[in-house]
This record gives structure tokens, sequence and C-alpha cells, in this order.
């Protein structure tokens, strides 16, 4: 998991990084300049000789990124245009060295041409902007962001709006030709340290941040904003962002690949090695939503799978599900619904499995709600609460301890488990638990997920546009991987799968849970970009999202 740091904590490691290790500021820069060249090589096939970049700036640090970044396109064979929106002159320090190498007369190497600045490159209103696009600007190879960066505070001046929402059209428009956009740290128009937007962003392809992402990267609203996210390690050392007091982290793919090296198969694995998922799921009109559930805990590693659904639900659930699990039907309500005195038929169960996931399509009657309650109170191993379950539980009261104080660890020193409750709402079932309906209590939605988790001393799982992953710690995690395409109708189903199926495998290796939570929601997001892939957003369904399971598995094997 990389730290996610403000933009004052991203100063203040440079400043340390300069001051304690004796690393120029200036070199930082110069780092800086060539990540972005390096990914703009990359994606332009290995070269960038001939090809046509257009470099905007502003007169901070991060157009003198871009200023560096220009001298070292150029002298790769690329021609080179760079606008400054301000002067010249009020360029200062680490920037205006940048800028002022630009400012020298021109410079030829053998076919290698590097534009100086003249009167064109200074643009300080709507005007000048258009008249060098009329003459020079209209069609570019790669178009590079380098205007604020994490410097932007405020509102942008009305002639600067226009600019960025006209380089935004001018992507969209009849006579658009292809080209790679590329934001330097964060794309011009976000607020660096929230979810907010200053103005109309530019639409990046590809964001390059330096050190560590910022919330402005990787947020909800926001993070689709920026492309494609790399961060480039420009040379501060890693005990420096250990440091900074932040408790937002982002998920990384190697999170993903230690879990699955941590718990990997060995010549002596057997199924009660691997772990037993116990579902309690379905009813008598959902038997889909638990057959889902089940397939895909299945797909996920694990040992066994067994699920508890209700007499009438039995025959449908056991006719669908792969023929590996086992299929199990309990004293069901009036309504076709788990009902209160099946909890006295589990209890075997309960003592046998790892993990248990409650709440896939067991709808909602007073006679479930008394089990869910009774299931949780007794639980014996963590267990997943997701759907149904959650809105039974709603609003959420249990679990308490006082604000402030050290919640006990999801592990003890000893490697035993403590039986964390992992809910899994999305933001509707989330207000729910919350006991309101004011949408403006999630406007600070990491705020709220990292809240909730203290409170109650849960693990919570907010789906959305970008999951976050909130621990009784107060650290919470954004996941990056996942799409739109997973809003469909059962993948719910399917990440409670995949969770339960990694937790029950956790609890057989000893793993810590949270971490578990972490890569497993990470792996199910890989499993529906690939899901897109094959089959695109329109077309793509929770099964078929299951299936990509054993391309992800082997891709973060194999790396």
């Amino acid at each position: 998991m990389q730290k996610v740091l403000t933009a004052e904590q991203m100063r203040e490691v440079d400043r340390l990084t300069t001051e304690r290790y004796g690393i120029p500021s200036i070199l930082l820069m110069e780092n800086a300049a060539h990540a972005v060249a390096r990914v703009i090589t990359e994606r332009l096939g290995g070269t960038v000789k001939g090809k046509s970049i257009l470099i905007l700036c502003g007169s901070g640090n991060n157009g003198g990124d871009g200023a560096a970044l220009a001298r070292i396109l150029a002298v790769q064979g690329a021609y080179i245009d760079v606008l400054l929106f301000g002067k010249i002159k009020e360029t200062r320090g680490d920037a205006r060295i940048n800028f002022g190498v630009l400012c020298r007369e021109e410079v030829e190497f053998e076919d290698v041409y590097m534009s100086n600045f003249g009167e064109l490159g200074e643009i300080q209103s709507q005007e000048e902007y258009y008249e060098f696009y009329l003459h020079t600007g209209q069609y570019c190879d790669v178009f590079v962001d380098a205007i604020f960066g994490t410097g932007l505070t405020r509102p942008l001046d009305l002639w600067l709006y226009n600019i960025i929402h006209d380089i935004n059209f001018a992507n969209e428009g009849p006579t658009f030709k292809p080209r790679l956009t590329v934001a330097v740290d964060i794309p011009t128009g976000l607020n660096a340290d929230s979810d907010e937007r200053f103005a109309e962003p530019i639409r990046a392809d590809i964001t390059v941040s330096f050190t560590a992402p910022k919330p402005g990267n990787v947020l909800p609203n926001v993070a689709a904003l920026n492309g494609e996210l790399i961060v480039a390690d420009i040379g501060s050392p890693e005990e420096l962002i250990d440091a900074q007091p932040s408790h937002l982290y982002l998920a990384e793919r190697s999170d993903a690949e230690a879990w699955l090296r941590n718990t990997e198969f060995s010549s002596d694995s057997y199924k009660n090695k691997r772990g037993h998922a116990f579902l309690i799921a379905g009813s008598e009109s959902y038997s889909g939503a638990a057959v889902l559930c089940a397939d895909a805990a299945m797909r996920s590693g694990v040992g066994l799978v067994t699920i508890a659904t209700p007499k009438s639900s039995k025959d449908s659930v056991a006719s669908r599900v792969l023929p590996e699990v086992i299929v199990r039907g309990v004293s069901e309500s009036e309504s076709g619904a788990i009902a209160e005195a099946a909890f006295a038929e589990i209890g075997e169960l309960l003592e046998k499995t790892d993990a248990v996931a409650i709440g896939s399509g067991i709808s909602q009657d007073e006679s479930t709600k008394k089990f869910v309650e009774r299931v949780i109170e007794n639980r014996q191993q963590p267990i997943v609460v997701d759907a149904d379950a959650i809105n039974l539980l709603s609003p959420f009261a249990g679990e308490n301890h006082p604000v402030g104080e050290t919640p006990p660890p999801l592990l003890s020193k000893e490697g035993s488990l403590l039986l964390p409750l992992i809910l899994t709402p999305h933001e509707g079932e989330f207000l729910r638990l919350l006991g309101t309906t004011d949408k403006d209590v999630l406007h600070d939605c990491v705020a709220a997920v990292r809240q909730f988790a203290l409170t109650h001393n849960v693990i919570l799982v907010l789906k959305g546009e970008r999951v976050l992953i909130g621990e009784p710690s107060g650290r919470v995690v954004v996941n990056p991987t996942g799409n739109s395409g997973l809003g469909k109708a059962g993948n719910g189903d399917t990440l409670t799968g995949i969770l339960v199926g990694f937790v029950a495998q956790a609890v057989q290796f000893k793993r810590d849970i949270f971490e578990t939570v972490v890569a497993a929601v990470y792996v199910a997001g890989m499993a529906g970009d690939l899901a897109e892939q094959k089959y695109g957003k329109r077309v793509m369904t929770a099964s078929d999202v299951r299936e990509c399971l054993s391309e992800v598995f082997s891709n973060l094997e194999g790396s």
C-alpha cells in the first residue's frame, strides 16, 4: 500500500530530502521531468523522435517540471512547443533556472530542434492562446499539462478556465485526432488535497505523480479524471514518506501479489488447509444471489464452500451452483426467507468453518433479522456482512467502543484472529447503517468511512466508483481497480464470495484480515477490468467477472 500525502506533506518530504540528505531540489525536479519523459517515450513506442509535443506550463514548480521536460524531450528528437501562462521573469527558484535554459538562443543538435521562448511563449490572455493555436498548435502528438500541479488552491481565472474548456472540447470535436494527454502530478483544475474541483479539469490519459499519490489523484469522483495513475520515485527516502501523519493509502498490485505468495499452494495442500467458507444466502425470490456468491467463493482458492439456504430454495441453488459447493437447506419463514429457528440447525457448521458470509439474497423479515443478529452475536470466526443483512442491521449500533480509545487489533500477537466484522455496503446501504438519508454526510467519504470503522470496530468496505476500505485503527485504503461495469446486479454477491473465500484462507494461513480484504477487493476489481476488456461494460456480467479470476491469478502469480 502506498501512503497518500497532501500537498503540504509532499512539500515537507521534498524539504527534508534536501535538508537531511543533501539532495538538491533542482535534482528532484530533474528526476521528475525524466520520469515523465520515460512514460511519454514508452507510450509512443520507445522513441519521441519526430513527434510534436505541446507543454503548457505555469510559473511555479510544476511549470519548472514542464520546462525541464521540454529540454529532455527536445534533445531526444521531439518537436517542442512550450507555453508559459505568465511571464518568465515572474518564475522563481528551480523553475526559473529551467525556464532560463529554454530562453537561450536556439540550439540545434543535428536534426534535433529545441524552441526558445519568445513573446509567443508567454500567454497572459485567451486571445494570445488562440493566436498560438491558429498558427501552430492545432495538432500535436502529445499534450502535457504542467500548469499548476499541487499548487492550485483557488478557482482559475476566467480566461484560463476558458482555455482549458476549449482544450477538452478540442479533444472531443469532429476534427479531433487522437493524442496522448499527460498531466504532471495532478490535472489542472483539481484540488490536490480532496475530491474538489476548482474548475473543469484537464482530462488526462495518464497522470505522473511524484513520490506518493495525492488525495486528488485517487479519491472517488476525481480518480477517473487522472486517467492511468503512475507514481514515480524521484529520490526521496521512503522513511520520510512513512513519517508523514497520513492514514490514507492506495492499494497496489504488490499487495495482491504478496497475499497470493503467502497463501500459495504447497505440495501438502488439501481442502482443510485451504479454509472452509460458509455462506448464508438466498431466499425463495433471490436464489441466484446465493449461486453467484458461492461460485465466486469456490473460484477464490478456498478449500471448501458450504451454503445454508431456505429449504424451498435448496433445489434451485443446488441445480445451478458449481457441483463442488455443498448446499444445505434450513428452516424458513412464511415468506421463504431464512428463519430464526435455522440458527440451531447451523451450530455445527459455525464451529467448523473458517469464515462466514451472510446477506446475499436472504430477503428481509423479522425472523430473518433475529437470525442475522444471533449469528453475528455468537460468531466464532470473521463474518462478511452484505446486502440484506446490512439492511436488517441498520441503523448499525453494535461493536461500539469509545472514540479515541485504541481498538483491539484484528490479529493478536500470538497470531489468533479476533473475529472482525466486515461490512460491505454501497452508498445507499451505508446511509442506512448511519441511520440517515442525508447524502451530505458522505461529502467527505474518507472521513465517514474512517469514523464508522473507528466507532464500531469493524472493517468497512464502501463500494462505489473507487472502493474505500476502512479499519478500526483509522487507516483507509482506496482501491484503484474496477470500473462502472461492476455496478450491475450480482457483482456485490460476487465480491462477497471472493471476500469470504480470501478470509477463510487467511484464517488457515494466519494472515492479517485487513490486508486480506484489501487484496480481495483489488483482485475482484482486476477481474472486473479484465471482463470490461473482453466484453465491454454494456455486456459484461457478474458471472463474466468470476470467470476472469483464473486469468487474474495467473497474471499476479506469474509476475
